[in-house]
């Protein structure tokens, strides 16, 4: 008889899991506390809109290639991608803006009316970018985050150094112009972490940006989850939606024997949670859990979000499918999030607009509009904050693109701190998992596998490789890898 997996939660890396797991000939169920399938990338619909709650950004193609090809097939088989051209569009004062173009010489000459001399410059740091694109891909994030001496190679004995310095010491020793500084470390607020945290080896972010580029699957992110979904089911998966497991029992063995789920005890052969670590923790009696709160509590943890979709009654001008507003302090607002957490006083925001690229997520002639502020995990989050913030950025984005918005709203829906401890059970309500810094980053990070429980296993965001959905499929593939090998 095949062994049966029982994955809790149903994101990018649960349902990558529950791919690699059927492959490898296991019976797979995966349990979803909420209606909708794919965790944090869930749909939210209104009125003929249509918007991903979740990420937005398709970064690193090649990762989700690779997914795909694991089971000899193609993204294209599930899903259509277009690669945006502009990228991105950033805001830095009143109709003063920069244009991340899809072409790199393009972006070289953009660079260099802005700073005499960027464009060499610019050329340096990113076949740097590169190699270490590469050195990652090949050496780092595939690794289950075992043993340091997984790190240990001939290429990445070489990159030491870049593990001592910072993306922003980099970016300022690279360029003078503290716009272009922030262009080459807005990529690493991916990894969840401010600039000066995050190491310069993880430049290869800049690559997968300026190099690689930014896609968009039709339909938006959505339809990246229900592609692997189909996949997943072509194989046997089982998916059960408003399945939340409430409790993890053990025998005397040390192993799982079953799981609570909506109040019937469910036996269990082996299990992988694709849910919040700290949360399936909780679930297990204290002296089965190898991560304290005091540990937890001392991470430094990925921001939350205070999110707002927004459907709009007109199509809006001067701004791009991804826009960024960097026209306030980059500073403050990190030391908001980072050393003092706190609301910040000038947030710095990001809006997507996926109806400038695709006709089927608003009604004809009318714009879908998602709104995002990063925030400290753990805030105060209440109907009056968010409704203050909300106002303070859309006085901005009419004020920095010369247009009037805010008559033009049908409806806005807004999702934060609250909602991601609710809806994800997310330790502190963060929105990407936990920040890869230097001494959280790759064996440092809580395991793939219970060092107390036998047949207990974790994927996802709050173990390696780390945030972002690129990772999350990888670390599915890890802990099905590591799985398997000891079953």
């Amino acid at each position: 008889m095949n062994k049966k997996v029982s994955i809790i939660g149903s994101g990018f890396a649960s349902i990558s899991a529950a791919c690699y797991m059927a492959k490898s000939g296991y019976e797979v169920n995966v349990y979803e506390k909420n209606e909708q399938l794919g965790g944090r990338a869930r749909q939210y619909k209104q009125d003929g809109f249509k918007f991903d709650m979740g990420p937005t950004w398709y970064w690193m193609p090649d990762v989700f290639e690779r997914f795909f090809a694991d089971f000899g097939k193609k993204p294209s088989d599930y899903y259509q991608l277009e690669r945006l051209g502009p990228a991105y569009r950033v805001y830095f004062g009143e109709q003063d803006f920069m244009d991340i173009s899809d072409d790199l010489d393009e972006i070289k000459e953009t660079f260099e009316k802005i700073e005499s001399g960027a464009a060499n410059a610019l050329t340096s740091f990113l076949e740097k970018a590169a190699k270490n694109y590469e050195v990652a891909i090949k050496d780092l994030v595939y690794k289950p985050g075992l043993s340091p001496f997984e790190l240990v190679s001939k290429d990445t004995i070489l990159e030491v150094p870049q593990f001592i310095s910072t993306i922003h010491d980099v970016a300022k020793k690279k360029f003078k112009s503290p716009r272009l500084r922030q262009i080459i470390e807005f990529p690493v607020l991916f990894l969840g972490a401010k600039p000066s945290m995050t190491p310069a080896f993880y430049s290869f972010m800049n690559y997968a940006d300026l190099g690689l580029g930014t896609w968009y699957p039709s339909g938006g992110m959505k339809s990246v989850v229900d592609g692997m979904i189909r996949l997943a089911e072509e194989m046997g998966v089982t998916f059960h939606t408003n399945a939340p497991v409430s409790k993890i029992t053990t025998g005397k063995d040390k192993r799982v024997t079953s799981m609570t789920i909506n109040e019937v005890d469910e036996p269990v052969d082996l299990v992988i949670s694709g849910a919040d670590y700290a949360h399936t923790e909780s679930l297990l009696m204290e002296q089965d859990r190898v991560y304290s709160k005091a540990y937890w509590d001392k991470k430094v943890m990925a921001p939350s979000s205070l999110l707002f979709y927004v459907g709009l009654d007109k199509k809006v001008e001067r701004l791009l499918h991804h826009t960024l507003f960097f026209d306030v302090s980059f500073d403050d607002h990190a030391k908001a999030i980072y050393d003092d957490p706190s609301w910040p006083e000038k947030p710095l925001f990001y809006v997507s607009f996926p109806s400038m690229t695709d006709s089927s997520v608003a009604p004809e002639g009318k714009e879908a509009a998602i709104f995002l502020i990063p925030l400290a995990p753990d805030l105060e989050d209440t109907a009056v904050l968010r409704e203050k913030y909300f106002d303070i950025i859309i006085k901005r984005l009419e004020k920095l693109t010369k247009q009037e918005i805010r008559s033009s709203i049908l409806f806005k829906e807004s999702y934060c701190v609250q909602d991601f401890k609710d809806d994800y059970n997310s330790f502190k309500g963060n929105a990407y998992g936990m920040a890869n810094t230097l001494m959280q980053t790759a064996f440092l990070r809580p395991k793939l596998k219970s060092k107390k429980i036998k047949n207990l296993y974790f994927t996802g965001q709050l173990t390696v490789p780390g945030p972002g959905v690129p990772p999350a499929l990888i670390s599915g593939k890890l802990v099905s890898d590591l799985l398997t090998k000891d079953n």
